[in-house]
């Protein structure tokens, strides 16, 4: 007689009681980069705790001024023309939020257009905390070669159809989510959630609306003025080394667009006791860039010199815990 060998398929691994029980998968379109830019389009995929969508929104936004780079996301001013104000669909977005973790590709971008536009409306996001997929594929270790949302896209194979559409920017998004929340879970991966807080440093300039929609009237978001910068008080104590944290004095330089207006990161790297130069030397501790592989001049002299480099995602989490100067008291201030 022949010993029965059939064993059963092991059970699949619980899922995380501490994981959240909904998500709003979210993408907006907007006029630029800056604390004065408006929303002009956005979509939200509601999905359940195991990442099965439950049902998607999107709608048209007229930001009542120069709709910005028509070329990136093909809203026009006719199109918006006659599309809800924001503060006519502050209600259903909300609802669409509410009790839910907001999940976005750079999530710190969405979130911070978002909540500016509730405070201009004299509202609040009915939103607790967020999370971003940039960070959660670098918690599962996902072997990207970059981390645009059109890389995450191709490797859980989803295809997208209209890039830069808010509707279908969303939808790629919930679709490469639902494998990253499944292999979290199997893994037993703590989700990088961080708190949403309502946001006030916004304004209302006044920008000139093309009816074109062409470039004539947008003010580009990475043009800055020059600013005079006090002195950094802190001895300059070297290059940043990986895994290490921040200190004070540290010569800082940032390089490319980034989702947080260039000028409030540079407040905040000050704040912490951070030196903000303008040039990369051989005696930059550290250059912050969303794109290390772009042929700017302070790319290819960080590259020459050996220059540490990180993303603003990694930036931002640093600045958290900067470590006093030598001789220093206290901690450095927390932006």
């Amino acid at each position: 007689m022949l010993e029965d060998r059939t064993t059963e398929a092991p059970a699949p691994a619980a899922w995380p009681a501490a994981y959240p029980q909904g998500y709003a998968v979210v993408d907006v379109e907007t006029t630029g980069l800056a604390r004065d830019d408006r929303i002009i389009s956005a979509a939200v995929y509601r999905l359940d705790a195991r990442g099965e969508v439950e049902d998607h929104w999107y709608t048209l936004v007229n930001p009542e001024r120069d709709p910005g780079p028509v070329w990136i996301h093909g809203l026009t001013s006719e199109v918006l023309e006659g599309a809800p104000l924001f503060a006519d669909v502050a209600g259903e977005f909300a609802a669409r939020l509410a009790d839910r973790v907001l999940v976005a590709h750079n999530a710190v971008f969405d979130w911070q257009m978002i909540a500016r536009e509730y405070a201009r409306a004299e509202r609040r996001a009915p939103v607790r905390q967020r999370l971003c997929t940039i960070a959660l594929a670098k918690e599962l270790d996902l072997p990207l070669p970059n981390h645009k949302l059109e890389s995450l896209a191709a490797h859980f194979g989803v295809v997208q159809q209209r890039a830069h559409h808010a509707l279908d920017d969303a939808r790629v998004l919930a679709e490469a989510f639902r494998p990253s929340l499944r292999a979290a879970a199997e893994r037993g991966v703590r989700l990088p959630l961080l708190e949403c807080r309502p946001l006030t440093e916004w304004s209302d300039r006044a920008v000139p609306r093309q009816p074109s929609g062409g470039y004539g009237g947008y003010r580009a978001s990475s043009w800055r003025p020059s600013r005079k910068r006090p002195a950094c008080p802190h001895p300059n104590p070297g290059r940043y080394e990986e895994g290490r944290r921040l200190k004070q004095g540290m010569r800082v330089a940032f390089s490319g667009d980034t989702s947080v207006e260039r000028e409030l990161l540079e407040d905040r790297a000050t704040e912490a006791g951070l030196h903000v130069a303008t040039s990369l030397s051989r005696l930059t501790s550290l250059l912050v860039t969303n794109d290390p592989d772009s042929g700017t001049s302070k790319t290819a002299r960080a590259r020459q010199y050996g220059t540490p480099v990180v993303d603003e995602a990694a930036f931002g989490q640093l600045l958290r815990d900067v470590e006093p100067a030598d001789g220093a008291g206290g901690t450095a201030p927390r932006p």
